[in-house]
């Protein structure tokens, strides 16, 4: 089963989250940074996104650990970008303190991707994996995905947090597993909408016949909103 709301109650363009411009007076890259619990099919959905669109568009990724490569070493042996266009943060500590609480590490390795590969389109910045408070510093970021899985329960709309209720997107992966786990996809989409509004959801399986389509959807009217 696949509910794609993708477009539902899509917004206006994210607020920039610092000067869209760079030293040289050229635009800078949109960053999205995706979010979400562990084993929620963040590292998938960035790959998924970065065969889909880089054909079309010059794209870099930043990834989170906390003591390893591990979400790099894997979209660099799938090969979905060259090597030069995958950055890896290994955090140290909890992905909240990199990604919104001090992101001078991100921010350098943003800023050197568009220095030695740019000009860049699009960045992404996928965090470590982490609970459901997880955001991203509007200094870092111009917008939010948060991944969540349907393995992890289907209260998890209705628990809400940060992630959950404020996220640009909010995307509920691996809708395959439903059957199997005993999620109800229609109450999370109900619970859903209770918490986040008309912030729109997406319902993904990466494995499915539309595969990341909702997603890169979105991530292309975020690109339009930003070049206009």
């Amino acid at each position: 089963m696949h509910l794609d709301h993708s477009h539902e109650g899509t917004v206006g363009p994210a607020a920039v989250s610092a000067d869209a411009r760079r030293p040289d007076g050229t635009r800078r890259a949109l960053r999205i940074g995706l979010g979400g619990p562990v084993g929620s099919g963040k590292t998938a959905t960035v790959a998924a996104l970065c065969r889909d669109l880089r054909d079309r568009l010059s794209i870099a990724v930043v990834t989170n650990d906390i003591y390893t490569r591990e979400d790099a070493e894997f979209l660099l042996r799938n090969a979905v970008l060259p090597p030069e266009r995958i950055q890896a943060v290994e955090t140290g500590a909890c992905p909240h303190t990199a990604i919104r609480d001090d992101i001078s590490a991100n921010l350098e390795a943003v800023e050197e991707l568009e220095d030695t590969v740019g000009p860049l389109d699009l960045i992404l910045v996928e965090s470590g994996g982490d609970n459901l408070t997880a955001t991203f510093s509007k200094g870092l970021v111009d917008a939010q995905i948060f991944v969540i899985d349907v393995a992890g329960g289907d209260d998890i709309p209705r628990k809400g947090g940060p992630g959950v209720t404020t996220a640009d997107l909010l995307v509920v992966n691996k809708t395959d597993l439903a059957p199997y786990v005993g999620s109800d996809l229609e109450r999370m989409a109900r619970d859903a909408k209770e918490q986040r509004g008309d912030l729109p959801v997406a319902f993904t399986s990466l494995t499915g016949e539309q595969g990341v389509a909702p997603v890169a959807d979105w991530v292309r009217e975020r690109l339009a909103a930003w070049s206009a």
